[in-house]
């Protein structure tokens, strides 16, 4: 898989790192108890087809990235620097 890095241009996928989901998570309250904490820790959606991740450059400008792909087909659609992120 090739991902475009609006920095540093289309790059291998290995020179990225994977973070996950790029969706907010509602945090449990502190007290919350330790399932809520182990769901918030550990379970995650595992779509197929068109998903947003956060993905970090690695190897090469270290930007955070917002990829869109489809898990289908690995196309990547669109990518953009997450708000805030190193230029």
């Amino acid at each position: 898989m090739r991902i475009t890095c609006p920095n540093c241009g289309e790059r291998d996928r290995r020179e990225f790192y994977y973070r996950g989901a790029a969706v907010d998570l509602e945090r449990p309250a502190p007290d919350a108890g330790a399932e809520a904490w182990d769901d918030f820790v550990y379970l995650r959606d595992n779509p197929a087809g068109e998903t947003r991740d956060l993905w970090y450059h690695e190897g090469g400008c270290g930007a955070w990235l917002v990829v869109t792909r489809n898990t289908l087909t690995h196309e990547v659609m669109e990518t953009e620097l997450v708000s805030g992120g190193k230029r």
